[in-house]
């Protein structure tokens, strides 16, 4: 499977693409940020961000697109912009039949680092241990992109939006089972284990 990571912002955007591999692991494909400038009329910054989500959108083909979900703030401004850009990612992404997964940063630190009140410096880390980097990608908008869609390779049940107009794809299927066993407790997997043998 391949994700695009995107961590909405007005400013900077970040984008990451990531392609699942075996065992849990991943590759990096792609990192950047997206820029837009203050001084320059919400509309056409806007436009720019639109401009450039298309742009990796058509180059690297995904078969997801992770967004963050918004989650309010003390600024409402932040909030208002960081709104209008995800609403961009997902326009694009759906206008390609792409489905869209909404991921809360809590629910990203939980997954990346295993503890949802990780700090973004740990989120980081792990980022560059996963994909086996040198360092983390600067600034952490890119970082945080990456870290998005990684958590959508691992936590993919439950995410996509769009009810039945996006069917998931065998290798979002597969990892959605391998999470679901992983969660299992330990008792109901010796058990599952027990009848299959028995068989």
């Amino acid at each position: 499977m391949r994700v695009l990571g995107v961590d909405p912002g007005l400013t900077r955007c970040g984008v990451g693409v990531v392609d699942s591999r075996p065992g849990r692991r991943a590759d990096l494909v792609g990192v950047g940020v997206l820029r837009s400038a203050p001084e320059t009329s919400t509309d056409l910054r806007l436009l720019e961000i639109a401009d450039g989500l298309d742009g990796w959108l058509d180059e690297h083909t995904p078969d997801v697109v992770a967004v963050e979900r918004v989650f309010a703030q003390s600024n409402r401004g932040t909030v208002m912009e960081t709104a209008q850009v995800a609403g961009l990612a997902m326009v694009a992404a759906a206008r390609r039949g792409v489905p869209v997964a909404l991921h809360t940063p809590s629910e990203v630190k939980a997954a990346v680092t295993g503890s949802g009140r990780a700090g973004k410096e740990q989120v980081q880390r792990m980022v560059v241990s996963i994909l086996s980097l040198r360092a983390a990608p600067q600034p952490a908008d890119a970082a945080d992109a990456l870290a998005l869609a990684i958590t959508h390779l691992w936590r993919p049940a439950g995410a996509l939006q769009g009810g039945d107009r996006h069917e998931a794809t065998a290798a979002q299927r597969a990892w959605a089972a391998a999470e679901r066993r992983s969660r299992a407790p330990a008792r109901y997997r010796t058990s599952v284990r027990g009848k299959e043998g028995a068989r």
